[in-house]
């Protein structure tokens, strides 16, 4: 109840304080094939190796706390797992700000291919904590998953065209996830063979998604600077 709570009061304030665009209404394009084909390569590249790091997460992410709780040599408690959610969320919110200031100064590629490297090192790290503080360690590194994620967002728009941004995003955002839907189900073919698997499985995934991005990722590019 708290948490529905919340959520109306978020939407209440977004609908107060969101800039009114009505003013700089296009036509829309509501056809989701047509805006396949305007997508450009850039961005196709950034959905992919998005798919597979969203693998990489999915697949162990409904049984990390029976592997916490269970499966380990030293299990932790189910307050104690809250309190280790708690950690990783706090390092997730004390990376937002100074990474999305060095973001525009440096460039976007590099902070997303690091997100991409934090993703992909978590269910390796996982797989070797036995115990509470290195547990605590590996949810630090959970938390930041989150190091690139407001700029990983931001380059969605920049390589988007002008005129189709909002519907390139949503476009991005239909494909990523419907496809990385198949990755639970995945993940809970793979435990039952054996937990171990389903995290080297995950982290299988990281490096190809990882990779993919460092060979075929963009950064955004104004006038032939890079941005």
């Amino acid at each position: 109840m708290l948490a529905l709570l919340l959520a109306v009061i978020a939407a209440l304030l977004q609908q107060r304080m969101i800039v009114d665009d009505s003013a700089d209404k296009q036509r829309a394009e509501g056809s989701p094939l047509r805006l396949w084909h305007e997508m450009p390569n850039g961005l196709r590249s950034l959905l992919w190796s998005d798919i597979l790091i969203r693998f990489c997460e999915r697949i162990p992410d409904a049984f990390v706390v029976i592997w916490a709780t269970r499966y380990v040599l030293h299990p932790i408690s189910e307050l104690t797992f809250g309190w280790l959610s708690a950690i990783e969320n706090m390092a997730a919110v004390l990376v937002y700000i100074p990474v999305a200031y060095m973001s525009d100064r440096f460039g976007k590629k590099p902070f997303v291919l690091i997100t991409f490297g934090f993703f992909t090192c978590f269910p390796l790290a996982l797989l070797h904590a036995h115990s509470f503080a290195p547990l605590v360690a590996v949810f630090v590194l959970r938390g930041l998953k989150e190091f690139g994620e407001p700029t990983r967002k931001a380059l969605i728009m920049d390589l988007a065209p002008e005129g189709r941004k909002a519907a390139m995003f949503g476009l991005y955002y239909l494909i990523r996830d419907v496809l990385v839907a198949f990755a639970a189900f995945g993940g809970a073919l793979l435990w039952r063979i054996s937990p171990e698997l389903n995290l080297k499985v995950a982290f299988a995934f990281g490096i190809v998604g990882t990779l993919l991005f460092a060979w075929k990722g963009r950064d955004c590019v104004v006038s032939g600077v890079i941005e």
